[in-house]
């Protein structure tokens, strides 16, 4: 079976939670009942060939983002999928980073970091010959 490693940064502190897909599932079915979801990648994967598997990484990790993004507060299902206890108070917007009034070179070239991300499974890439 496949296992998803997530790096979650809360506050500048950064942890891993592991989960199957299975897992993935049964918290979409349980947010659908909170909040309006994203797409999920499909439960069926015909072939585990190494690019079939990378495209559902990749969903999995849009799902995840799109959940956080899109909603104010972040249900307490979702939280403790992310195995996160205290999550800062601040509004959304500062919490992305602030603006000054004078904007200077520095300030116009902002970068926005992955809120969450997956790092590769080393047994899904393909055996070196």
């Amino acid at each position: 079976f496949q296992v998803f490693k997530i790096e979650v940064l809360v506050s500048g502190r950064k942890h891993f939670v592991e989960k199957r897909y299975s897992e993935f599932h049964a918290l979409h079915k349980k947010l659908k009942k909170f909040i309006r979801t994203p797409e999920i990648p499909s439960k069926h994967v015909r072939n585990w060939v190494p690019k079939v598997l990378e495209q559902r990484r990749q969903g999995l990790e849009l799902y995840l983002q799109t959940v956080i993004l899109e909603n104010e507060e972040l249900p307490k299902i979702f939280l403790d999928f992310l195995n996160v206890r205290h999550v800062p108070t601040l509004p959304k917007a500062e919490s992305c980073g602030s603006f000054d009034e004078t904007e200077s070179e520095e300030s116009s070239k902002l970068s926005h970091q992955p809120v969450l991300l997956f790092l590769r499974d080393p047994y899904v890439l393909p055996k070196a010959n």
